[in-house]
């Protein structure tokens, strides 16, 4: 049976290294909750950096994580600080998430940064490798990886590969001002799907493509020299399920069983029935617009609302 592997910067795990050892943390963030039954319902593995750079680690270090990973269907690729540095903070979030966010004024050209992204898109490429065989299918996740497909595809051209963008892609206009864009474009085309969120990134990725390398594009499929790639929009949904039962459990719970924060919050809606609660959950980027919002909410527009901002780092 064909197994299907997911490749992304992180785990859907952390690892946490003390004085007692090694421990294993469940990740919460959007990519892990929605794509963590993925892969162990098909039988793959998920490759990606387990958190820890690998300076801070001994041979030993590395052999335990590589066990408990193992358990876990998971794949570490193994990072220095030099590579998180230079590859994640440096060309990931200084170039292309500036870039594609429209705030072209944040941009950091470096070179290095651009090398080491390619070195380290090689060890996830080389790291998926060891465990892929013909027939398999990768799914592949956002602009940290933006080159794997293409590495993975050259060298499997037998394994179906997925690739999806978690952030938008930017107008050709915009796009055409990065030194290194042409191959981005060529590593994303060794997917044979493309994944957006909306159709207005899917349309500005065709349009770079066309004006780039020039490849015909009928309707959402790229006509390569020996092969089609496949673009399209897949708003990526919740485990509403999930969701729902967690509620039903929540309001099922006695008062002694709630939270504290839970409790005052009733105690809140029972002063003030008619009012409103928002809830905004963002890391704090200059992306997300925060500024703006809390502008917003305090306006006379929302004056009727109560804002709790909770951010995630």
């Amino acid at each position: 049976m064909s197994k299907i592997h997911i490749v992304s910067n992180r785990l859907p795990l952390s690892i946490e290294k003390n004085e007692n050892g090694l421990k294993i943390i469940p990740s919460v963030g959007g990519l892990a909750t929605g794509m963590r039954s993925i892969y162990k319902e098909f039988g793959g593995k998920w490759i990606g950096w387990s958190g820890i750079e690998s300076d801070d680690l001994t041979k030993k270090d590395v052999q335990q994580i590589d066990i408990k990973l193992e358990e876990e269907n998971c794949l570490a690729v193994q990072l220095t600080k030099e590579e998180i540095n230079l590859y994640y903070e440096g060309f990931s979030n200084n170039v292309i998430w500036p870039l594609f966010h429209y705030f072209s004024q944040f941009i950091e050209y470096n070179n290095d940064y651009w090398e080491a992204y390619k070195i380290v898109n090689q060890k996830f490429a080389d790291k998926t490798l060891e465990t892929l065989e013909d027939g398999d299918t990768i799914w592949i996740h956002d602009y940290q990886l933006l080159l794997v497909p293409e590495m993975i595809k050259e060298k499997k051209p037998g394994v179906t590969i997925g690739f999806f963008l978690h952030i938008p892609f930017p107008s050709f206009e915009v796009f055409r001002t990065l030194p290194w864009r042409k191959e981005l474009i060529q590593g994303m085309l060794g997917a044979d799907l493309i994944g957006f969120h909306t159709y207005d990134y899917e349309r500005h990725f065709f349009s770079s493509v066309r004006r780039l390398l020039g490849y015909e594009i009928s309707f959402n499929q790229i006509h390569l020299e020996d092969r089609i790639v496949m673009g399209d929009a897949f708003p990526m949904g919740i485990d509403y399920k999930l969701f729902h039962s967690k509620a039903r459990e929540l309001f099922q719970k006695t008062q002694q069983e709630k939270s504290e924060l839970h409790r005052e919050l009733e105690k809140y809606f029972l002063v003030s029935p008619e009012r409103k609660l928002v809830l905004s959950i963002d890391r704090l980027d200059y992306s997300k617009g925060i500024p703006n919002r809390l502008r917003a909410w305090g306006s006379k527009l929302y004056s009727g609302l109560v804002f709790l901002p909770v951010a995630a780092i």
